[in-house]
């Protein structure tokens, strides 16, 4: 008799975001151009759900050369009007000219700080922060973490950054672990922490 897997109740039944919340979700990650692609991606996601996202992103990294954030920094007007004109991902004007404009920034930040990565991290002093929610109604749209990272990449050129896009991208890429206390996942994000 085999033990029901329990996980954070946004997981729901759809294949793609089960695979993405088992394999994926609050994973640290400390990978340049992977850690942009999620900003990107977290940035498109606004007003929209996220299996939207998921479910487009390997046309993203298609249309936008595998987040390749040196080559999105030099799309002209042209190449932005192929990318709205693209049916696999967000066509919308205003995230398009952001992920290009945040491109630029990026690059701004890796030549500062010597990678985006050790910028990031520095807004959770480097160590995943490991909440214990028991409830998903629990856990917070946005932190003063997430507060502070929106403001400084604001100031830094970033677009579609707000606090709430910020922390759901710090959850992503497993600087906090809002992962439920009763879901599978919880104590193993701690481990590989």
């Amino acid at each position: 008799m085999s033990k029901e897997i329990i996980r954070c109740g946004w997981a729901g039944a759809d294949d793609l975001y089960i695979q993405y919340h088992d394999k994926e979700w609050g994973v640290p990650l400390h990978n340049d151009r992977r850690l942009f692609e999620m900003l990107v991606l977290e940035g498109a996601q606004a007003g929209l759900s996220w299996i939207t996202i998921l479910r487009k992103r390997k046309a993203y990294r298609k249309a936008f050369d595998n987040f390749t954030p040196e080559k999105i920094a030099r799309y002209t007007d042209s190449r932005i009007a192929e990318l709205l004109a693209n049916p696999g991902i967000v066509r919308n004007r205003a995230k398009i000219n952001a992920a290009v404009e945040n491109a630029r920034a990026f690059l701004m930040v890796q030549e500062e700080f010597g990678s985006f990565d050790y910028y990031v991290w520095s807004f959770v002093d480097g160590n995943p922060i490991v909440n214990k929610w028991k409830r998903l109604k629990q856990i917070p749209a946005e932190t003063r973490q997430s507060q502070a990272m929106s403001k400084d990449l604001k100031r830094r050129g970033f677009r579609f950054v707000g606090p709430t896009i910020c922390y759901a991208f710090m959850q992503a890429v497993g600087m906090v672990n809002d992962h439920t206390t009763d879901c599978f996942r919880y104590a193993e994000i701690q481990k590989v922490s």
